[in-house]
């Protein structure tokens, strides 16, 4: 059964690739081209604000230099948290695809079927925005299948009690049905917006107190420009990270494009007699 999770992020996830880099190097970039101009301005005031700002915005570079870093190894983590579901749902679908080759007719040609469609559904669902009408539809048709087959699994183990094959299969099964609501749940796991906002606006203003401390000293200003597009980039990737399908970094979905490859050849074992 499909587990739904909280959206709790939709702020930047639901912005377009080209408006969410727009708008990062708009608050970065801006902020530090404001900061060099107000520095130029405050110049000649340059002995008595050099050392407040200098401390200021040490500290500062600091704290957030801590902040995204931090951020980013979320990000990641929550990246292979998904790569991870990934392939363990199509090892879980494949193993249950080969028990159920082991049940007896009719029940066997009946899981086959409806486990091709349901390798193919979640595949599908791979390529879903999350939290999407899209989203809610292919599970919609994944719970539907997931009800069938879980039915045929009891017909078949109400059939053979002592049987094997229809326990193993019963309990392969299960796990399928339990793998496929955690990457659900990880499909649908971002950031909350307050976090990636501190991100954003602690970034933009570490940098433009920066370009005013360096523009009172009157030097460094390609640097802090340099250093704003290095930071956007460390954000993009961040914020990135969180958009599985919406963004440049894709979650792969090898196993699923090669589960469902396997399931279209003919089944392996034969029918039991």
């Amino acid at each position: 059964m499909t587990v739904y999770a909280d959206a709790s992020a939709p702020l930047f996830f639901n912005l377009s690739s080209f408006a969410l880099t727009v708008l990062l190097t708009a608050c970065v970039v801006g902020t530090t081209v404001a900061g060099i101009f107000i520095g130029r301005s405050m110049r000649r005031h340059h002995e008595t604000l050099r050392e407040p700002y200098g401390v200021l915005q040490a500290a500062l570079l600091g704290f957030m230099a801590l902040i995204m870093a931090f951020g980013l190894s979320l990000a990641v983590g929550r990246y292979e948290g998904r790569r991870a579901a990934v392939v363990d749902e199509a090892n879980a679908i494949g193993t249950t695809y080969l028990r159920a080759q082991t049940l007896h007719e009719p029940q066997r040609g009946r899981s086959i079927a409806l486990l091709q469609r349901y390798g193919s559904a979640e595949l599908q669902l791979a390529h879903t925005v999350p939290d999407s009408a899209a989203e809610r539809r292919v599970e919609a048709e994944a719970d539907s299948l997931q009800r069938q087959l879980w039915a045929i699994a009891g017909q078949a183990i109400g059939d053979a009690p002592v049987a094997s094959a229809p326990r193993l299969y019963g309990g392969r099964l299960n796990t399928t049905i339990d793998a496929q609501g955690v990457r659900v749940a990880a499909f649908s796991n971002r950031a909350p917006t307050p976090v990636l906002l501190l991100e954003l606006v602690g970034a933009a203003i570490a940098l433009g107190l920066l370009a005013v401390y360096l523009s009172i000293l009157g030097r460094g200003v390609i640097p802090v420009l340099i250093s704003a597009a290095l930071v956007t980039a460390i954000l993009l990737v961040t914020f990135d990270l969180d958009r599985p399908t919406r963004g440049f970094i894709r979650d792969p979905t090898t196993p699923l494009n090669k589960l469902v490859a396997e399931m279209t050849l003919p089944p392996a074992a034969a029918p039991p007699p």
